[in-house]
């Protein structure tokens, strides 16, 4: 029994050695301040302004405590904002492993604290700030996924940061969990009304501002199939087998999100009256 007892022992630490190690922490520099982290599947950034460093999402306890030190090893400059896309937890997890920022920057929307992090300035529909050579124009996307997201544009990179609402050539999250569809397009929307070079998302590639556009197609038309074979008599398993969105096969995400981003749809056309 002291065997098996430690056999299971050494399995469990060898597991968890095992997933530490499989943890992909990458820095990429995208312009020559500004900097895309990426740990494992999702992505952040940060900005060395001359006069401090603007960090956004956390991400979690882990990452953010491999960032800060990161940073640490890139400038000697303390890190003066922190700016939240949103408030979910795989992304808006650990923002104390940043240390005592003075700047914590949420839209209107989001709660008290965040993981313990409180906010120091709320905003409603814009805002916009300058620390250094920079400036970070902020912009409330609205409700749809999520109710307190914003996007960040950096001047003069011309770098946006836009967390879930839209990705570079990777299809939306699997069947638009507890979101309205056409709230959801309103953010795209939204977003492709910004005027920026650069995209860096909160999954995927870095892209351009041709991928928002591209983005948004999508979404039209994945909305005009499955609404054509609703009305056509197709169940929703029907429309999950045949509404096969060919054009976007290469998009990330297209083998595993494909059928549900069907499902989602005919759900919401079905729910909001879509059909009428």
């Amino acid at each position: 029994m002291k065997q098996l007892i430690l056999t299971l022992t050494l399995l469990i630490i060898a597991t968890g050695s095992a997933i530490a190690q499989d943890v992909k922490r990458e820095i990429t520099r995208v312009t020559d301040d500004v900097y895309r982290f990426q740990n494992r599947f999702h992505v952040n950034m940060f900005i060395v302004t001359g006069d401090g460093v603007v960090v956004t999402d956390p991400i979690n306890e882990g990452a953010a405590r491999w960032l800060k030190a990161e940073i640490g090893k890139i400038t000697d400059q303390p890190i003066t904002h922190l700016v939240y896309s949103h408030s979910h937890g795989d992304h808006a997890s650990g923002g104390t492993e940043y240390g005592d920022v003075p700047n914590v920057i949420t839209h209107r929307n989001a709660p008290e604290d965040i993981d313990l992090v409180e906010p120091t300035v709320r905003f409603d529909d814009r805002h916009s700030f300058s620390v250094g050579e920079k400036t970070f124009e902020l912009t409330y996307l609205g409700p749809g996924h999520g109710e307190d997201m914003i996007a960040m544009v950096v001047r003069p990179d011309n770098v946006a940061f836009v967390v879930d609402v839209v990705s570079a050539k990777r299809l939306f999250y699997r069947d638009f969990p507890g979101a309205n569809v056409d709230h959801w397009t309103q953010q795209v929307k939204k977003v492709a009304a910004l005027d920026f070079d650069i995209l860096i998302g909160g999954h995927g590639p870095t892209g351009v501002k041709s991928d928002v556009d591209q983005g948004l197609v999508y979404l039209q038309e994945l909305r005009a199939e499955v609404k054509k074979g609703l009305e056509a008599g197709k169940t929703v398993e029907q429309l999950k087998a045949s509404v096969t969105m060919d054009k976007y096969k290469t998009w990330g995400s297209y083998d595993s999100w494909r059928a549900l981003n069907v499902e989602g749809m005919a759900r919401h056309l079905k729910e909001s009256g879509g059909l009428n």
